[in-house]
């Protein structure tokens, strides 16, 4: 007599062991995906904050500008922290100025390259769409000459524009700009230009900063009571490939200032050394 020993698979036993399994798989792979997009938007939320903390230093920026350009000697220190993004100087700018008087026309009377001043993100940690552009200060005017006593002698604005040449990223700008002031005095008017020079200085590179020291003033008259100002052309140029009007967005490049008889032109020049990451 043969005996028939038969086996029968409890699937009952398993069921719970096999589902375990796949919930602990799906529930790490989800968490996987949490922590993932926790960390990058954690990055990109500090990325964001680097570049609004960049807009307000390179405001802070271009009002030491104006409070060094006149005063030779004096110095003053913006530092800054970022992760990403770092600050550079560009020779991008040139402005050249004519002038038209009772005895000539047209004759040149100043023309320099000025470097400006970039903070750079790169695009790959933060960026805002190619062609974005945002005027940042002074929020009236995009022009390259302004008028009045209070005006700022610099101009600050958040674009990015790729490809270029030194790579891609989204900047906030301090662009020298030129402060026109008008006086009577009896029978005389005087029309008063200033416009700082950014020059490069000492880079060392050991801090987050840029410090900025008056070098030099230059003054130009002309005009008097045998020759009057009658007409003064100011033109923007953009010497550095890449670095060209659609970057600066002016509202203009070339400004026409009509004078009457008896105006005398006084034109200022200050020379700004900028060194970056000279102060620890």
């Amino acid at each position: 007599m043969k005996l028939r020993v038969r086996f029968r698979r409890d699937r009952r036993g398993l069921s719970p062991v096999i589902s375990s399994v796949i919930i602990t798989g799906t529930i790490v792979a989800l968490l996987t995906v949490v922590v993932i997009f926790a960390n990058n938007f954690l990055w990109a939320r500090i990325a964001e904050s680097d570049f609004d903390a960049a807009k307000q230093f390179m405001q802070t920026v271009g009002l030491q500008i104006d409070d060094v350009a006149w005063v030779i000697g004096r110095t003053e220190t913006a530092r800054f922290s970022s992760r990403y993004g770092n600050v550079v100087l560009k020779p991008a700018l040139n402005y050249t100025i004519y002038i038209n008087t009772t005895m000539q026309s047209n004759v040149k009377l100043y023309t320099n390259i000025t470097n400006i001043i970039c903070f750079n993100m790169p695009i790959s940690q933060y960026t805002l769409g190619n062609g974005y552009f945002e005027l940042i200060y002074p929020s009236a005017s995009n022009g390259f000459l302004l008028s009045g006593a209070s005006v700022p002698v610099a101009k600050i604005f958040a674009v990015e524009k790729v490809p270029m040449n030194d790579g891609s990223f989204v900047r906030v700008v301090a662009v020298p700009i030129i402060r026109m002031i008008n006086l009577t005095i009896g029978d005389t008017n005087y029309v008063r230009l200033y416009l700082p020079v950014l020059l490069e200085g000492e880079t060392i590179g050991r801090s987050q900063s840029v410090t900025l020291t008056g070098e030099s003033i230059s003054n130009f008259i002309i005009g008097g009571e045998e020759e009057s100002v009658t007409a003064i052309k100011i033109e923007a140029n953009f010497p550095l490939a890449g670095f060209d009007s659609s970057f600066f967005n002016f509202s203009q490049t070339l400004e026409l200032i009509q004078a009457s008889e008896e105006t005398i032109l006084e034109l200022y020049i200050g020379a700004v050394d900028v060194g970056l990451g000279v102060h620890l």
